[in-house]
């Protein structure tokens, strides 16, 4: 490694498998950012459930080994390339939804949690340990196989879509971000924060993302 190299703290996977293959490295060099991208010194980093499907390997999409997990972070751009122009999941689409005049459903998984899905804007709010709330309404998400009747969707005349955020174009994701911009500045979007670890408790966090009693906000891992 060429001597005054800038180094930082990262956390690794070199193979797929449970929390413990999360490695905290301390000697992992500080990217140059190319052409179009930006370097952010990171001061927190969102836990999503999607990223412990990732990280046990059973997710369609993987990386390739080793890499650093986590798909959403607040910093402060520190650099950026020599073409980059311009540089401005739940909770927030309930704000965004409502501010559209949508009419929201949303879950959780305890009273405090329904409380607070409430106070950001669903109309109504489900609990999604009871058994059989599926059955009261439409859902977002995924967190296993369920059974459907084709016939049930033919009498609601309802439509079944798949997406996923990592299949967007640029476009879309400059749309994303040009309305959350807009709806913090405005003030109508106010991200809500959870649950809080610092870095060297990222496997920790892994673990009670999936089985915690429940979010109150934006799981969060802080450096």
């Amino acid at each position: 490694m060429a001597t005054g190299q800038k180094l930082m703290r990262a956390v690794r996977v070199f193979e797929f498998g449970g929390p413990e293959v999360l490695k905290l490295r301390s000697d992992i060099a500080v990217p140059i950012p190319k052409d179009h991208q930006v370097l952010i010194k990171v001061h927190a980093c969102g836990v999503n459930p999607v990223e412990t499907y990732i990280r046990s390997g059973t997710y369609s999409r993987k990386p390739l080994l080793p890499y650093t997990p986590g798909s959403d972070v607040a910093g402060v751009i520190e650099a950026v390339g020599d073409n980059a122009s311009a540089f401005k999941v739940g909770l927030a689409a309930c704000q965004i939804a409502r501010a559209y005049g949508l009419k929201i459903l949303g879950t959780a998984g305890t009273e405090e949690g329904q409380k607070i899905v409430l106070q950001n804007g669903a109309h109504e709010v489900f609990n999604h340990r009871e058994v059989n709330y599926i059955d009261k309404i439409k859902v977002v998400g995924s967190r296993g196989t369920i059974e459907i009747n084709p016939r049930d969707t033919m009498a609601k005349e309802s439509s079944i879509i798949g997406v996923t955020l990592f299949s967007s174009t640029k476009e879309e994701f400059q749309q994303y971000a040009a309305a959350l911009q807009a709806g913090m500045e405005i003030g109508w979007l106010k991200p809500v924060i959870g649950s809080q670890y610092p870095l060297e408790k990222v496997a920790e966090a892994h673990e009670n993302i999936i089985h915690g009693s429940g979010a109150t906000g934006k799981m969060i891992l802080l450096l």
